[in-house]
């Protein structure tokens, strides 16, 4: 009977020490970090990050009991190796991973984490591509390049360029990311005419001849998508080359910002090669928290714990922290426990080398995404908040223009009011109908010190011209023919064609092709066919618009309608009452009068023998024949 008693107390004691333990408050919760240490942006991430992390663990009010602990590794710039260093990172029981800051780097660690089910949170990798559909554990505490683009497309359109050069870093953060400036140029009736890729390890003979072979092409404003250089070797070859100069627009996207953004105040003469370029930053509003913040930071540099200057990066490096640690702080409060569980499949595979089989599913993953995405905190780069495709809720861009070593913000862009010269307090509503002439900026120096807004292009050396058939017409020559056999063609069609390409902002290289012999008027059907048949790009010339031609071939808006008219060569300006007696020349009165005489004449030849009225002296005769 004491067995019997016995037996149900220890079952009972089990009980309670094991739902005491399985309720009770972690004392560690681990988080990894992978990005690449001695980068412009690892550098101050890293720093940003463990002074996070410093910060959480001395607040009471945030995971209180809880230590948080950061485990980072080293990618080296390498998809590889920062694919091998995630598994180090997840050996540690971890339940987020902050970084990459590599987009190639993500792509592949989100199918990880995926698998897995452990969020990603990403304070710079920015590659459009990365999206909430594909990877639903991936979230970014940063803006995508899809936003930063809309904002370099609304720029080229501001100055009124159509046509630029790209030029990128060939992986997936390039690509995607000029891919996407290409779709948002298309929507300003712009385009990239040309696409200049670099190696990812590019070195300078890569940069020298790839930027001398874009010197023949037409297009002289550059767009440049690579990753941060301390080096600013691309801009160093420009110079070099002579692509400085008042003919070329340099505009780069928020790498270069980072970059200058991190030199010590020693270092700020290598703005010199940067002289006339405009690039864009993040905007982060001005608030008591980034002010004490920064103020620190300079202590953390005297002190030798910070090595670089602070960037926006840093910033959001800092605050994915907090937004990791108040997700987990709410996960734990109402779930109060964190467990993992292994992977049947892998762990039936039984790998001799990798131990593959010691992966474990964070059994909350799912539960701490839907924390983050419900993140509403107030850090140092504003509010922390995550819209519809897990991006930050951006305050938008800052427009900044390199000036004599001086970096002068000339403007802010938002999604919503374009550019203006103060920032605009952000709203998360959609894009309101702006237009262009609400927009402002300050005035830009650009290379070779001008302040003039650059044409933009140049005749290209190499560029085909199209091809215009002009009616070579023996009639009514004024509207349009050639010039007695000297290939020059004029005429009033002539005319319009060069008034209208005028308002072209950009060079149309095209030559005309004469249709017809000059002796008689061409087949004007013929030649509408033949713009269809892509024998001739374009016609110029007096070309009726009729339905079987609208049918193949489009036509520009008619300049000149048909209709009762006179056309007469004007000698005198002046206008008179005897103006409508201009159009007759001497030999038309007198054909005129003969036609009089002559109608006269066959009237009264006609009536003489059966009216009376034309009977009697001459006299009356010849009054009776006129009137």
């Amino acid at each position: 009977m004491r067995q019997g008693v016995a037996l149900p107390l220890h079952t009972l004691i089990w009980v309670f020490l094991t739902g005491s333990l399985y309720c009770q408050r972690p004392s560690v919760v681990n988080i990894g970090a992978i990005f690449t240490f001695n980068s412009v942006i690892g550098r101050v991430a890293k720093t940003a990050m463990e002074a996070a992390v410093s910060d959480v663990n001395a607040d009471p009010r945030i995971l209180n009991g809880t230590e948080l602990r950061l485990h980072m590794e080293d990618a080296n710039c390498s998809v590889f190796l920062g694919s091998v260093e995630v598994f180090q990172v997840l050996d540690k029981s971890i339940v987020a991973i902050v970084g990459p800051q590599s987009s190639s780097i993500a792509h592949m660690i989100s199918e990880i984490a995926n698998g897995l089910q452990i969020p990603l949170i990403s304070y710079a990798a920015t590659d459009p591509s990365l999206s909430a559909l594909q990877f639903p554990f991936f979230l970014r505490t940063t803006q995508s390049d899809a936003y930063q683009m809309a904002a370099m497309a609304d720029l080229i359109d501001f100055y009124g360029w159509k046509e630029v050069i790209a030029v990128y870093v060939d992986d997936d953060y390039g690509r995607n990311g000029v891919y996407t400036l290409g779709d948002e140029l298309e929507k300003k009736m712009s385009r990239i005419s040309y696409k200049l890729a670099l190696p990812v390890q590019f070195n300078l003979s890569d940069i020298t001849e790839l930027l001398n072979k874009s010197k023949v092409l037409g297009p002289r404003v550059y767009v440049v998508h690579v990753d941060p250089d301390p080096r600013l070797r691309i801009f160093t070859v420009a110079k070099q080359l002579q692509m400085m100069t008042s003919s070329y627009v340099w505009l780069a996207t928020d790498w270069l910002s980072t970059t200058i953004d991190s030199f010590s105040p020693t270092n700020r003469t290598s703005l010199t090669v940067l002289e006339g370029v405009v690039t864009l930053r993040q905007h982060i509003p001005q608030s008591n928290r980034k002010r004490a913040f920064i103020s620190r930071w300079k202590k953390m540099q005297k002190e030798g714990l910070a090595s670089s200057e602070l960037n926006a990066y840093g910033l959001y490096a800092y605050d994915t922290v907090w937004a990791v640690s108040h997700s987990i702080e709410n996960f734990i409060n109402e779930y109060r426990n964190i467990s993992f569980s292994f992977i049947d499949r892998l762990h039936d595979m039984k790998p001799s080398k990798i131990e593959l089989g010691k992966l474990k599913v964070f059994d909350g993953g799912s539960l701490l995404l839907g924390k983050l995405l419900k993140t509403n905190m107030s850090g140092l780069t504003g509010q922390v908040q995550f819209n519809e495709d897990r991006n930050l809720v951006s305050g938008g861009y800052d427009v900044i223009n390199i000036d004599q070593m001086t970096i002068r913000t000339v403007g802010f862009w938002t999604n919503y009011s374009g550019f203006s010269v103060s920032p605009q307090k952000t709203l998360k509503g959609r894009r309101s109908s702006y237009s262009q002439l609400d927009y402002k900026l300050d005035n830009v120096t650009w290379p070779g010190g001008n302040t003039e807004r650059p044409r933009g292009w140049v005749i290209a050396d190499n560029e085909k011209p199209l091809r215009i058939g002009v009616p070579n017409r023996a009639s009514f020559v004024e509207f349009v023919t050639e010039l007695n056999d000297s290939h020059t063609v004029q005429g009033y069609c002539i005319d319009v064609f060069t008034e209208a390409r005028k308002l072209v902002p950009y060079d149309i290289p095209y030559r005309f092709e004469p249709f017809g012999d000059g002796l008689s008027n061409p087949n004007y059907d013929e030649l509408v066919k033949m713009v269809a048949e892509n024998v001739f790009d374009a016609a110029v010339g007096d070309i009726a618009i009729v339905k079987n031609r609208t049918l193949i071939v489009d036509f520009s808006q008619p300049y000149a309608t048909t209709g009762l008219v006179i056309v007469a060569p004007i000698d005198n300006s002046k206008s008179n009452a005897w103006v409508f007696l201009k159009p007759f020349t001497w030999e038309m009165w007198c054909v005129t009068a003969a036609f009089f005489v002559m109608i006269a004449v066959v009237i009264w030849t006609l009536e003489h023998r059966v009216n009376k009225d034309f009977r009697g002296p001459p006299k009356r005769q010849l009054v009776t024949m006129f009137l």
